[in-house]
């Protein structure tokens, strides 16, 4: 039988192999991941044009046209280290779930557990928020009305029956395995460089505004206002309230290393996936969110638009050119939603290996004909659909995910700063040298500001729901005797039958 060579694997998979096998996991997920593959995972699932677009309005109806030209730059220097910061530590431990595994062999299981946790939250929280988005304004407001549907008629039983649908799709794909899902985000990656090009031209072109760049400096306090994200603060905090919107845009990066098993040297592509994302997200993002400000007519009756600032700038682009930029749009913010829900089994899956969560048993298998974590795959999507059954949806889950994820991004970094150099004295390819622990501290003191900036008014209910979550947790880790049965992840020398044991479960696999 003859062999395809561009599916052999090469000689980096048996180091990729021998690496997981020494941090006592099995190669069970199939390693089909090359170096812009693992990029573009997590840049179709940061994608600007999705979260640059449904979260806008929570930079402008801050401090006006200053949450943009200032806060993005200095949400994305944030974003950039705390990146950075992760980055090194996936280079060391390049495992699915990887969050949680680099939690609990720098923190303990205990502080693993926790992170696991959290991050599962926003991770889930994520996917709802960007197929809610996909729904509107994308599909609701500029799609739909191609085909001669008032969007006024699309109620919540046609909201829920999309986000069904979609999340479904999604999770069908998935489940199909990583390479079509990663030949689907590898295209969103060229295509969301492509159309946010054209996007700007289009927009600066075709637009009767003047360009004032002066407003892209310029504070003027918008919360209060009617159709505004915020209710009344004072300049300060309605500035640090801006910062959501870089925030919101600029997460998910974590794909990358939770596909870190279906990637190619992953100890040195998932930290190039990680920090590529994010410099290249936050470098077009700025261009883009910046041209929205420029050509908008009235920066104060865009904030009372809402998301509908965006239709309203598209306006005077020609039609047929117009028609194209929202259509690919649309696929653009699909893929979005495919990406995360790539991400979140795959963390849910890792947790479960380990015994994390309730039902482990089923949610850590493998589909052996694609080697996928199928049944967690469509538990993910499940959830996310769940919770996009709440009346507010977006405001809660967007800011929800904010915050949810960078303390789970911190926690890790936060155990770093006290193992490097003690408990944790081997590093991958990717090393900041002596900037390590500078980005590290500056990393968990950024997610203790955005943690407080993402609670306040009228994102409350996040506080709520994460007070109530600790507290449940810690009593199930305390009263439900968790901290003894859960022992986390394998830590200790590779002993010659634990791997014989993990080629055994690879080989069922294979044969299956």
């Amino acid at each position: 039988m003859d062999i395809n060579p561009a599916v052999q694997p090469a000689e980096p998979v048996d180091n990729d192999v021998r690496l997981l096998h020494k941090m006592g996991y099995a190669q069970e997920l199939s390693r089909r991941m090359g170096a812009f593959s693992n990029f573009a995972v997590s840049f179709s699932l940061i994608c600007i044009l999705s979260g640059g677009i449904t979260s806008f309005q929570m930079g402008l109806s801050a401090a006006g046209g200053a949450s943009i030209g200032l806060g993005w730059p200095l949400g994305s220097v944030f974003a950039l280290v705390v990146a950075a910061a992760m980055a090194q530590i996936a280079s060391s431990f390049p495992t699915a779930g990887g969050l949680y595994h680099w939690s609990s062999i720098l923190g303990g299981k205990t502080w693993g557990w926790l992170t696991a946790w959290l991050n599962l939250l926003g991770l889930v929280f994520v996917v709802a928020a960007i197929n809610y988005g996909t729904y509107d304004p994308f599909f609701r407001t500029l799609i739909a009305p191609m085909f001669g549907v008032n969007p006024d008629s699309l109620g919540w039983w046609s909201q829920t029956i999309f986000l069904t649908v979609i999340t479904a799709s999604q999770a069908f794909l998935n489940h199909r395995g990583i390479r079509i899902t990663s030949r689907i985000t590898d295209l969103s990656g060229y295509l969301i460089f492509v159309v946010t090009v054209v996007l700007v031209i289009s927009l600066l072109a075709f637009s009767p505004v003047k360009v004032d760049l002066s407003r892209l400096y310029t504070f003027t306090n918008f919360t209060g206002v009617d159709g505004g994200a915020w209710p009344k603060q004072t300049m300060a905090l309605a500035f640090l309230s801006g910062l959501l919107l870089t925030a919101y845009t600029i997460t998910g990066f974590d794909a990358s290393a939770h596909t870190s098993e279906e990637t190619h040297e992953a100890a040195r592509n998932v930290p190039r996936g990680i920090i590529g994302s994010v410099f290249w997200s936050t470098t077009f993002g700025y261009v883009m969110v910046c041209a929205f400000v420029l050509v908008m007519p009235d920066i104060g009756a865009a904030v009372k638009q809402g998301t509908g600032f965006f239709q309203a700038i598209l306006a005077p682009i020609p039609g047929p050119l117009r028609i194209v930029i929202e259509l690919l749009m649309f696929f653009i913010n699909y893929v979005c939603g495919l990406a995360a829900v790539t991400s979140t089994p795959r963390m849910m899956f890792a947790f479960a290996r380990d015994g994390g969560l309730p039902g482990s048993k089923w949610l850590r298998k493998v589909n052996a004909a694609h080697r996928t974590p199928g049944t967690a795959i469509w538990v993910s999507a499940a959830l996310a659909i769940l919770v996009t059954l709440y009346g507010d949806a977006f405001t809660v889950l967007s800011a929800g995910s904010a915050v949810f994820l960078f303390v789970s991004y911190a926690m890790p970094t936060a155990a770093g700063i006290l193992a490097e150099g003690r408990t944790w004295t081997e590093k991958g390819p990717f090393q900041l040298g002596w900037l390590s622990k500078p980005f590290a501290v500056a990393a968990v003191f950024g997610a203790l500001v955005l943690a407080y900036v993402g609670i306040q008014p009228p994102n409350e209910k996040v506080i709520y729901v994460m007070v109530a979550l600790l507290v449940v947790l810690l009593a199930i880790w305390y009263v439900g005797g968790v901290r003894k049965s859960f022992s986390g992840p394998p830590i200790g020398g590779l002993t010659k039958e634990r791997e014989r044991a993990l080629e055994g479960i690879e080989g069922q696999l294979d044969e299956a």
